[in-house]
């Protein structure tokens, strides 16, 4: 029955609440089954132990409402649940045009952080369909769905407020392509794993403080990406090559980063990584945590000695966007499909590219420039911004 059929059928909302125990749905549509009612719409959620079941369902046919009325509370009696039986004419109201999902992370969750984002969503004209959880660790993730505003304006409405609220909120248009397949990119330095792989060398070759100076003359604006690349790298040659085994072996990875990638390519989804580092922990990096794709600088090697360049492509801040632009190409997957996330302002081309781009424990000039930030220290936060809830996780991990 469609919605314009039942816009003006009488109709009873069946409410039935108590203590959760099996059997209680099929009990209830057993019991309205005797009466010649359609189901026109069913919810039930269960909370620590308690279940709410709604029934939306046509009147009966003739003057037995009554007698299904005092069915329905004696069923309920029997198994000490209460219900609520309401008249009424049709389904619910339509929905307004304009649909988002908003995924709300809370380290922890509080009913003050809640409220304001009901009310950001309420004044930026949208109205809350329905709530679930997601997860409820390491942190506790819940998704509103939100419809009568359009995607962007509410982006960029709970974005700004988010900060303020002390959550991290990531707001992406409902629809199949939630679902698809996807193709996750994510930087290596600080996202992928806890370390930068140039100060991991440079321990090794004695000379983190002039490295550590050039960074800063980077961060100053005194350097572009490719000078202070190709200065800090100088101050490599001479290295030994077994070095780079020792690097490998130091590399640590960011909290949550194996259940991600494990879980996404479970579900289909392709991932890779670029990075301003180097192919010689990238590489290591792609066998094995199996990675589709793996672009970085490679530091040149001759005689088994660092020479201190750099050779092939420079990968930079517009060269990270150009990797995302060709990897999505490769896997067949439309750029507005895909998630970028990364930390640094040389992330910023690639992150405004992707379809949903994520800031991870970020300095502030991504953070306001991503479409979403995550400021918990787990990678696999990010798997509740894409719809995964906990239970798939787990489930995946035993598939």
């Amino acid at each position: 029955m469609s919605a314009s059929q039942t816009s003006d059928v009488p109709t009873l909302l069946v409410k039935i609440f108590g203590k959760d125990r099996p059997g209680i749905t099929a009990g209830l549509f057993d019991t309205l089954a005797a009466y010649s009612v359609d189901v026109v719409d069913i919810e039930q959620v269960v909370t620590r132990g308690r279940i709410v079941l709604c029934a939306l369902v046509t009147k009966p046919v003739g003057s037995t409402e009554g007698d299904l009325r005092a069915t329905v509370h004696s069923w309920a009696e029997s198994l000490k649940l209460q219900a609520e039986i309401l008249s009424g004419t049709g389904d619910n109201r339509p929905r307004g045009s304009g649909r988002s999902h908003v995924t709300v992370l809370g380290h922890p969750l509080t009913a003050e952080s809640t409220a304001a984002i009901a009310a950001e969503i309420t004044g930026a004209g949208g109205n809350i369909d329905r709530i679930f959880r997601l997860a409820k660790y390491p942190v506790t993730a819940v998704e509103f769905a939100v419809s009568g505003v359009e995607t962007e304006p509410l982006r960029t409405a709970l974005a700004t407020a988010a900060s303020h609220i002390g959550v991290d909120i990531a707001v992406v248009s409902a629809g199949l392509h939630r679902r698809a397949q996807r193709l996750v990119v994510m930087d290596v330095d600080s996202t992928l794993i806890q370390d930068e792989v140039i100060e991991l060398f440079a321990a090794h070759a004695g000379c983190e403080a002039e490295v550590a100076e050039v960074t800063e003359r980077a961060m100053r604006g005194e350097l572009d990406f490719e000078q202070s690349l190709h200065a800090r790298v100088a101050l490599l040659a001479g290295l030994d090559a077994s070095v780079v085994d020792k690097v490998r072996a130091e590399v640590q990875l960011t909290p949550g980063a194996r259940t991600l990638i494990r879980t996404l390519k479970r579900l289909g989804y392709q991932v890779g990584v670029v990075s301003g580092g180097f192919t010689q922990v990238t590489d290591d990096l792609r066998e094995r945590l199996g990675l589709d794709f793996a672009s970085a600088n490679t530091l040149e090697i001759v005689d088994g000695k660092l020479t201190g360049k750099v050779t092939g492509e420079i990968v930079d801040r517009a060269g990270k966007a150009r990797l995302l632009r060709r990897f999505a190409a490769e896997a067949d997957v439309p750029l507005s499909q895909t998630v970028a996330i990364g930390d640094g302002a040389n992330d910023l081309d690639m992150l405004n590219a992707a379809g949903l781009g994520v800031a991870f424990n970020a300095k502030p000039v991504v953070r306001e420039a991503a479409h979403t930030a995550v400021n918990v220290p787990f990678l696999d936060a990010v798997l509740y911004l894409l719809g995964i809830t906990r239970e798939e996780i787990e489930a995946a991990d035993l598939a």
